[in-house]
């Protein structure tokens, strides 16, 4: 029997892809992967920042935040007294302005011409820029966190959103930290949901079996898409996607960031860091410039 045109075209074209695997390298059967898109190349010299040493009143600092991303004025707090810090990287004078009694603060955002203040225990200050008072009374919030210790905070002016991060929780060890989320929008702060850091994936990024991660700070990179969190116990740059899932993580070299508590970016992108007095000779504020992959 003489096969039909159908037939003997499925047979042809059969052959056809066969013999064009073949020349390629391919087996028959073998299911060709996808290409995975070329890693990014990190675009900041972490081993080789612009130094600048803080004065003794902030051996202690502990946030640290822009006004719309103008590096021209770093704005500041540290953990003992209720005092915010204005000054420009290098130079030589500075403005104090006081918002509350002493205490233990740990971060500080500034946006929509306010600012806010973060004290470890989860209570938050909230005051209008202050201009060139001395003193301004700030509008304290309680009871809106879990009880844990706090140390991380970041502002998204832009949606009035407020993200912070708890260092230590009611979580179970080594598996997560929950950070939540608030509208500051109407004078108020009302929860606006809640994300979570796998411990598991940053451990691992690490390269360790089990991690105890107890983040100092967090910002959001608009250029990279990507959040950027640092923990100073554990001597880290963790970064995550938009929606919080660990993508990497980068060792901080004890010499240099000996206690990083604060971390910010300008609107050119550049990443700065600050670091506490510990024990070193003195606070340090770290610019690590920014250079996108050619």
């Amino acid at each position: 029997m003489i096969p039909c045109f159908t037939t003997i075209t499925k047979t042809l074209f059969t052959a056809g892809v066969l013999f064009g695997m073949l020349a390629c390298g391919q087996q028959p059967g073998a299911r060709k992967e996808a290409t995975d898109p070329p890693a990014r190349s990190f675009p900041y010299a972490l081993d080789k920042p612009q130094r600048f040493t803080l004065p003794r009143i902030l051996n202690e600092i502990s946030g640290i935040s822009f006004r719309n991303g103008l590096s021209d004025t770093v704005y500041a707090e540290q953990d003992e007294l209720g005092t915010l810090f204005r000054f420009r990287p290098g130079g030589p004078s500075m403005v104090e302005t006081r918002f509350g009694k002493k205490g233990d603060y740990e971060d500080i955002q500034v946006g929509n011409e306010e600012v806010f203040v973060l004290r470890s225990d989860g209570v938050i200050s909230r005051f209008p820029m202050p201009g060139g008072a001395e003193r301004v009374e700030a509008q304290t919030i309680e009871g809106i966190l879990p009880s844990g210790e706090y140390e991380g905070m970041y502002l998204d002016a832009a949606s009035n959103k407020l993200y912070v991060l708890c260092k230590h929780c009611d979580e179970k060890p080594h598996k997560t930290n929950t950070g939540y989320i608030f509208s500051t929008a109407g004078g108020q702060l009302q929860p606006a949901g809640s994300f979570i850091l796998s411990v598991e994936v940053i451990a691992g990024k690490a390269g360790k079996k089990k991690l105890d991660f107890a983040p100092s700070a967090l910002a959001w990179n608009g250029r990279l898409k990507q959040w950027f969190i640092i923990s100073s116990v554990n001597k880290l740059l963790v970064v995550a996607g938009p929606d919080w899932t660990v993508q990497d993580s980068y060792p901080l070299d004890p010499g240099l960031y000996n206690q990083p508590e604060g971390i910010a970016f300008d609107q050119a992108g550049n990443l700065y860091i600050s670091n506490e007095k510990g024990g070193s000779p003195a606070a340090t504020l770290l610019k690590i410039t920014y250079h996108p992959a050619p």
